[in-house]
């Protein structure tokens, strides 16, 4: 059964699953759905194209499924998705797709904190953490357990790998590589993230490979091309190893500068 306050406004084609709270003054436009045990909190709203997973928590304020921020936009039919879990906080928004891709997608178990924003056509994977006032970019993918923290600013199209660390404050114009913590002025590799990647049950074996693989390319003076030569040849063949080099030469902005680079 649901809770619907006589104060906010549901369209009357939205669809809402079942124990879905709505707090007064919020909005909920035709062409949305809203999973079980969602709860849509005063003054959030929901725009035409939001597609929310269960036990979500938008907080005061947030907006999902804005139109996307882009002059190429036409009014195409898009959308916004967010996924099982998820918490939206004060003033975040999530705009929907474009005809680039279609949909902007925030999977499951996310945080998005407080002021932050998620472009059009955008992908976060699962148990993303976007720290206060973070600004995406269009068509930026961060891959599972990657945390951004507060005051981020992506550019369009970067790439962050899984299990990475951003420093507070940084701006991304380069891929980040998986498992690797980044900082300073400006950005570059500062090491591994290693206590999220034991948060995550990394043994201290598959951390030390992975450091290895990194200084390689890093710290041994080698550019990457000649790196990712030297890894294939001397480092044994690993699922790390290949997410790394995949992602190395799938990168079209090329990866974040390592701090013995000038």
């Amino acid at each position: 059964m649901n809770s619907v306050s006589s104060m906010a406004f549901v369209h009357p084609e939205a669809r809402l699953g079942d124990n879905v709270v709505v707090e007064p003054f919020a909005y909920i436009d035709r062409n949305t759905e809203i999973g079980d045990g969602t709860r849509v909190m005063m003054q959030a709203t929901i725009l035409d194209g939001a597609r929310i997973g269960k036990n979500c928590t938008i907080f005061p304020h947030a907006t999902i499924a804005g139109i996307p921020q882009d002059l190429k936009f036409q009014g195409e039919e898009t959308i916004a998705i967010i996924g099982d879990n998820t918490i939206i906080r004060e003033c975040a928004t999530v705009n929907r797709g474009t005809a680039s891709k279609g949909s902007t997608i925030v999977g499951n178990d996310c945080l998005i904190m407080a002021y932050s924003h998620v472009a059009h056509d955008c992908v976060l994977h699962d148990h993303v953490i976007l720290g206060n006032g973070t600004q995406l970019a269009g068509e930026i993918e961060i891959d599972d357990y990657a945390i951004l923290s507060g005051g981020t600013l992506a550019h369009q199209f970067s790439k962050i790998g899984p299990h990475v660390m951003i420093q507070g404050g940084s701006k991304i114009s380069k891929d980040i590589p998986p498992y690797v913590m980044v900082g300073r002025e400006p950005i570059t590799y500062v090491g591994l993230n290693i206590v999220g990647l034991r948060r995550r049950g990394f043994s201290s074996e598959r951390i030390n490979a992975i450091q290895e693989i990194y200084r390689y390319l890093y710290l041994s003076g080698f550019n990457i091309s000649q790196a990712v030569e030297r890894i294939e040849q001397e480092l044994p063949l690993t699922e790390d190893r290949s997410l790394i080099l995949n992602f190395v030469r799938s990168s079209n902005r090329g990866i974040v500068r390592g701090n013995m680079e000038g």
